[in-house]
């Protein structure tokens, strides 16, 4: 059976890495490998191919740096021209990035079986891209693999034929789980006590005013424990844009991450603040308590139990919680997303 395997963003490397290595370890089985191209640059995407063992994509579309419509577009007729040559029995797409929904609309195309992993998420915010971009995956997809009984129940309320959907746990489990001895320090100097900030998407980088607004947060922070924050390329150059002192800020800023390093600012962290779905999630691995820089999550389970806080923009709020979170003992009683060996039930739901 052969699984064309489609990623194009640094969470997608990550949940592709536990599922190629379980392909290749089943019998009748065999994978080709895209990557879109998506991210790019060497520390969001080459790196993350090394630290996780991932192999050499079989293709490399180069498709980035274009608006929303352009890179589904020119993606989805690469994926389906790859299709073509392949023949694959199924195609695997993974959470709700641009790569996803071209991979999806490419495998309706061409009448490809399509597989979602991560499906059912929602934060029920249309504004998001990827909000669309995850529940378009799920109206073309055959079978949905979802790592919450939140997700199912999300994709039973919409009318899913039950049928179609398998949980399985979440991937980013299994990674954080088989990753964790092989996280390593970051060629930075870094306090002993830190709170990890992460920031990249559209609607918190994009407008200058919010953009400002949640480094005036970091700074206030920066007070009485200190920031530091991997800086996303995209962040660097909205920063710039609106002439951020980077090199003259209380603010600890240091080159972007892989993932073993990731694991490492994680883990020696007291307290993380983001905007990534994926972050979100590692924190909870990490148990720590994450602080969410946006109004809406998909991850509501981590809300409902006290372990996630959605703050949105604003300084008073969000420097205020950040205080109060940094005196609370990390109290971590739950075992979400499944027992670790979410790609293997993958796998053998594609067999």
């Amino acid at each position: 059976m052969k699984i064309l395997n489609v990623i194009g963003a640094r969470p997608q490397f990550v949940k592709a890495a536990m599922v190629s290595a379980e392909l290749a370890r089943t019998p009748n089985m065999s994978e080709v490998l895209v990557h879109t191209g998506q991210h790019f640059d060497a520390n969001m995407s080459q790196l993350f191919f090394e630290e996780m063992g991932l192999r050499e994509p079989d293709y490399n579309l180069g498709v980035h740096s274009l608006s929303h419509r352009e890179m589904v577009l020119r993606m989805q007729e690469q994926i389906a021209a790859v299709i073509e040559k392949e023949g694959p029995d199924a195609l695997l797409v993974y959470g709700d990035t641009d790569s996803t929904l071209a991979g999806a609309q490419a495998a309706h195309q061409c009448g490809v079986r399509l597989c979602h992993v991560e499906a059912g998420l929602r934060s029920f915010n249309m504004k998001m891209q990827e909000e669309y971009n995850r529940m378009e995956t799920d109206k073309l997809s055959d079978i949905l693999f979802v790592p919450t009984d939140t997700a199912m129940r999300n994709l039973l309320n919409e009318g899913i034929d039950p049928t179609k959907i398998i949980y399985t746990g979440d991937v980013m489990k299994d990674a954080a789980l088989y990753f964790a001895p092989k996280a390593r320090k970051p060629h930075a100097e870094l306090p002993d006590r830190f709170v990890l900030t992460t920031m990249h998407r559209a609607e918190n980088t994009d407008d200058p005013e919010i953009l400002r607004e949640l480094l005036l947060s970091l700074e206030l922070i920066t007070r009485f424990v200190p920031v530091v924050m991997p800086l996303h390329p995209r962040t660097r150059l909205k920063m710039q844009e609106i002439e951020y002192p980077i090199d003259n800020s209380p603010i600890t800023f240091i080159d972007p991450v892989g993932y073993l390093e990731m694991l490492y600012l994680l883990n020696h962290c007291r307290l993380v603040l983001t905007d990534s779905g994926g972050v979100q999630k590692e924190a909870y691995f990490a148990h720590k308590y994450c602080l969410t820089l946006r109004e809406e999550t998909e991850w509501m389970e981590l809300c409902a139990r006290g372990y996630n806080h959605l703050l949105g923009h604003n300084h008073l709020d969000i420097v205020t919680t950040a205080r109060n979170f940094l005196e609370m003992p990390p109290i971590f009683i739950d075992d979400l997303y499944g027992d670790g060996h979410a790609a293997t039930s993958i796998v053998q739901a594609l067999r």
